[in-house]
């Protein structure tokens, strides 16, 4: 499974980016998707999941009630909308495809990875 992860940029504090992940090669297999971040100088960190049949999503605290995660399989895309941004939002964001199609915050059970997209967020 190819991974490739877009929307990323600048934008002033509460302001919203909308990410997309495109995946391609093995989709035909049922994965769960997840984002997670890396701000500098720190480790990454889970954002959000969801699971294949987008019946379930969990979100990390810090961004719970300002971001949606959601998926079309049709289009083998998942997106995250990320609304009131605020500056320690700022990070590269990764998107993320599960060996399971059960929604996951756990990063070892990810097996595979886009490149990331850079989100900052202005004071």
């Amino acid at each position: 499974v190819q991974l490739q992860a877009s929307g990323g940029g600048l934008v002033q504090a509460g302001g919203s980016l909308r990410l997309s992940c495109a995946a391609s090669g093995r989709t035909y297999s049922r994965y769960a998707m997840g984002w997670f971040r890396q701000a500098p100088g720190k480790e990454r960190e889970f954002v959000a999941t969801i699971s294949w049949s987008a019946g379930i999503t969990y979100y990390a605290d810090s961004v719970k009630g300002r971001f949606t995660i959601s998926r079309d399989n049709a289009k083998n895309t998942v997106y995250l909308q990320m609304n009131r941004l605020k500056p320690e939002d700022t990070a590269v964001y990764y998107c993320a495809a599960a060996g399971t199609a059960q929604a996951t915050d756990v990063m070892g059970l990810y097996d595979y990875w886009g490149q990331g997209t850079l989100v900052t967020v202005s004071s």
